[in-house]
């Protein structure tokens, strides 16, 4: 029988509190066990840090490794930033012949594709990252006063901003997926349309909202 251990990771102690972003870990979960996995299976054990992916150090990840060793479950995470965001750490996990590995979010990938796929990932932040200091940088040179939002409008825009991630959750666990197997926006969009899923001003799906969407659900994990 094939045997799951499930690991969970959220940022922070305040997330972990709330439930943001553990919602949409177990949906993933739930989702890829019902339609993904093979039958029957079962789940051995299930562990869940609060610690930052950048961190290696994660108790409950070390439990959840050692129990994987141990009995020969496949280690079952949502997504593969919920593991770490630090390739190097998930490349000697691939190397680790005791460890078995599955990612929800794309249930057919191997080790290669998923290797393939954190090493583009950190690559992308570390350009998010340099861009943002850059435009940080010439918006300071040219004079520009940076910060120092009216406490209204800063509070107007958090909330404008969490709405959206709500409405964005309440569609996850159909965008996500079929994101995962490669469909385009279109055909995601297509795919809501014809589910009878309206937009949040109850139109039809486009797909530049999907493009959004999938974008504030991988900002608020």
């Amino acid at each position: 029988m094939k045997q799951y251990v499930i690991y969970r990771r959220v940022s922070t102690e305040e997330q972990g509190k709330s439930g943001l972003g553990l919602d949409a870990q177990n949906r993933d979960i739930k989702l890829f066990r019902a339609n993904f996995s093979e039958e029957p299976h079962e789940v051995l054990a299930e562990f869940e840090d609060h610690l930052s992916g950048k961190h290696d150090a994660r108790p409950e990840l070390q439990k959840a490794l050692d129990l994987v060793r141990k009995t020969g479950a496949e280690l079952l995470v949502s997504k593969l930033d919920r593991l770490s965001r630090k390739v190097s750490f998930i490349a000697t996990l691939m190397d680790d012949p005791k460890v078995k590995l599955r990612v929800a979010s794309m249930p057919q990938a191997d080790k290669f594709q998923l290797h393939i796929y954190a090493a583009l990932a950190e690559q992308e932040r570390e350009f998010i990252s340099a861009r943002t200091k850059a435009a940080l940088a010439e918006a300071k040179a040219k004079g520009t006063k940076l910060g120092g939002l009216r406490p209204k409008t800063d509070a107007r825009n958090k909330a404008i901003q969490a709405n959206a991630r709500a409405r964005a959750e309440k569609v996850a666990g159909l965008v996500q997926p079929l994101r995962a197997q490669g469909a385009t926006f279109k055909a995601i969009a297509d795919t809501l349309n014809a589910s009878g899923v309206p937009t949040a001003r109850g139109g039809r799906w486009q797909p530049s909202q999907v493009k959004r969407v999938l974008e504030r659900l991988e900002a608020a994990e």
